[in-house]
């Protein structure tokens, strides 16, 4: 069972990994027009992105570091614009072949052998270096004389601890997944997420792990569909917040779309003192007629909250605040 479940994530891997090939070959096939589409070149670089991000919780250490290299110099070029030339054209296009043919090994009769894809990759090391110097020359072109030359090192996390608690999470969650849809291994992972919390103070982060939570704990979603998703939504996320950048951490419209749909909640508005409930009689109880002015309050609390205060005005609000008070005690 956790052979085929193994194969199955394997599966997904692969059939997401090619997409993302396909984005940057695009890209890389007429780089000069993509360098002039904003969009474009964005999608270059998260698609070397989710491959280096998949290809770490896999433990491929082959395409990840090539996609690590690959992403480096896209995200240079999507802060710094240069001037496209062949040679450039084709530095990037022999890291791409690389990071290609280490995909298809893995569909290969006997898988990717990380001892030859070592090899491999320790062959190529210099056509990336080449690339980083030229890129790095191509960047000093363009600066005025006093700049320095950009360097391709990643910045250091605030927290030196945090990649490694992310990715130690991170291998638990994919290890609970794999071994089958149970309701304990359900619990495990509502529990992993929650101890991931504190991993961050970001609010994003916070919002994400909840959208993850509700997403597992709805049994309707089955581990093949959910298992994939979710760890590529939290590798990006760590990502983000061990480059610095919280704020950018969203749940990705197909993780919502797994996400139960919030029950709206009718709630009344209160009766002024002065104003007697209509009062009907029916099989013998008496019952309060319904009333047309009803409100629409949704589950979320803080949406709640916005709805109540558009709704009453400050006496309302200070006495629903009371009853509320008194209800919780």
């Amino acid at each position: 069972m956790q052979a085929t479940k193994q194969q199955q994530i394997l599966g997904y891997f692969i059939e997401e990994a090619k997409e993302h090939l396909d984005t940057i070959e695009q890209g890389l096939l007429d780089l000069q027009a993509t360098m002039a589409d904003t969009e474009r070149l964005n999608e270059m670089f998260r698609a070397a992105h989710s491959v280096k991000g998949g290809a770490a919780m896999l433990g491929f250490s082959s395409i990840h570091k090539v996609g690590h290299y690959l992403e480096d110099c896209f995200k240079l070029l999507t802060d710094h614009p240069v001037k496209i030339d062949q040679h450039l054209e084709n530095l990037f296009l022999q890291g791409f072949d690389l990071l290609k043919e280490l995909v298809e090994e893995l569909q290969s009769p006997y898988g990717l052998r990380e001892e030859d894809a070592a090899q491999t990759v320790q062959a190529a090391e210099p056509t990336f270096a080449e690339l980083q110097n030229y890129l790095n020359r191509l960047l000093q072109g363009n600066q005025v004389e006093s700049q320095p030359t950009i360097a391709l090192v990643q910045p250091l996390p605030a927290n030196p601890e945090l990649p490694n608690r992310l990715n130690g999470a991170l291998k638990m969650m994919l290890q609970l997944f794999k071994q089958g849809d149970t309701p304990a291994s359900r619990q495990q992972l509502a529990t992993l997420c929650s101890r991931m919390v504190p991993l961050h103070g970001a609010s994003e982060w916070r919002t994400l792990l909840q959208a993850v939570h509700t997403t597992i704990a709805n049994p309707r979603n089955t581990y093949a569909a959910i298992a994939p998703l979710i760890i590529k939504e939290l590798k990006l996320a760590g990502d983000l917040l061990i480059a610095g950048r919280p704020s950018e951490i969203v749940p990705s419209p197909s993780l919502r779309q797994l996400m139960p749909a919030a029950k709206p909640v009718v709630v009344p508005p209160p009766i002024a003192p002065s104003s007697a409930p209509e009062v009907t009689h029916h099989a013998g109880r008496e019952a309060i007629a319904p009333k047309a002015n009803q409100i629409i309050i949704p589950a979320e609390p803080r949406a709640a909250a916005r709805a109540l205060l558009e709704a009453f005005n400050k006496a309302q609000l200070i006495e629903l605040a009371e009853f509320l008070m008194k209800a919780i005690q």
